[in-house]
């Protein structure tokens, strides 16, 4: 396969200070990015991930030409974002806020005429696409209300339709879902599947690991400004296969069921809702029988009511996790 993107050893710092009392600070040098390397295959959707803080966003401000990185370059359908910039952005559609630079007082239809406007597109020919865009992304019928009235789901399609209407091969989307509901999460996830197959390659950053699994061809997580991993979603998983999750689901009544079980296994994370928790362990293979008996035996002496027991094979999500407490091994 040919690939789209390519990204060749990014680093990023910077400077900031951290204040000391009230009237002093102190110079920081923060390295956002430490020799990041990847690839993303034309006609296909590749998932950035990484805990808050890790590199995700300037990656990707670098790679749309946004941000200059200190060292390093990447390529852009074979363009050099450094030293042909202007090329690689009629390449791409980037989106980073559902609602960052639309005008309110525009209708939806306006301000996409306006801004193919801006990508060099004759009046009539901006307005062709902006009624394509919003056919493709279903605003049609809400085409001619204002921004302003728009729900934060339907933003979130026009930004998309925003980031498409010069028709480029790769879109570059930042958490493109973040806080839509779930139906609409769901049309913007089908969109992108059906822009996949219409060939374009997208390259996506989210905090949904089940989006991600479902969504991407290929992952590449990052933490500390370094890529740590990279694989399809199965590949990621198999490598925490020496590992198995056992998942317990009991009555919390507002205690903490981790004090109890400071011991056994690792705790990789514990959910409450109402009253209820589901705590999550990691065992070696071979070991769990043994971790399960010792745990559900703590549990019921220290008087919780257990609901459901479980022994599960890790997901993205174990991964994820994994990688946010830099305890996955860097991809050699």
């Amino acid at each position: 396969m040919v690939e789209a993107i390519r990204v060749e050893g990014l680093e990023k710092k910077y400077v900031t200070k951290d204040r000391i009392g009230l009237f002093k600070s102190r110079k920081k040098v923060i390295r956002a990015l430490k020799g990041v390397f990847f690839k993303v295959e034309r006609g296909e959707i590749l998932s950035l991930l990484g805990p808050n803080g890790a590199g995700k966003t300037t990656t990707i401000k670098i790679l749309a030409t946004i941000l200059i990185p200190d060292s390093g370059t990447a390529y852009i359908n074979g363009y050099d974002i450094l030293r042909e910039r202007d090329k690689v952005r009629t390449q791409i559609g980037v989106t980073f806020s559902v609602e960052r630079g639309f005008y309110p007082r525009l209708t939806g239809f306006e301000n996409l005429v306006y801004f193919g406007m801006l990508q060099h597109l004759s009046r009539s020919e901006a307005k062709r696409r902006a009624r394509e865009m919003l056919e493709i992304v279903d605003l049609s019928r809400d085409a001619h209300r204002l921004f302003d009235e728009y729900s934060l789901g339907m933003k979130a399609k026009l930004a998309l339709a925003r980031a498409m209407l010069h028709d480029p091969p790769i879109l570059m989307l930042d958490e493109p879902t973040i806080g839509l509901d779930p139906v609409a999460a769901k049309n913007i996830r089908n969109l992108l599947l059906t822009l996949r197959e219409r060939g374009k390659t997208i390259l996506l950053t989210t905090h949904n690991m089940s989006e991600a699994d479902t969504l991407s061809d290929h992952i590449a997580m990052i933490n500390g400004g370094e890529i740590v991993a990279y694989g399809t979603p199965e590949e990621l998983k198999a490598r925490l296969n020496k590992l198995q999750i056992i998942s317990i689901t009991l009555q919390s009544k507002g205690r903490d069921p981790r004090v109890f079980l400071m011991d056994i296994g690792s705790i990789i994370r514990v959910s409450e809702n109402s009253g209820v928790s589901v705590v999550k362990i990691g065992c070696k293979k071979g070991e769990e029988m043994d971790v399960l008996y010792m745990a559900l035996r703590k549990l019921r002496e220290s008087g919780f009511n257990l609901l459901r027991v479980e022994v599960e094979s890790p997901t993205l999500e174990d991964v994820f996790v994994e990688v946010a407490r830099g305890e996955f091994k860097k991809t050699s």
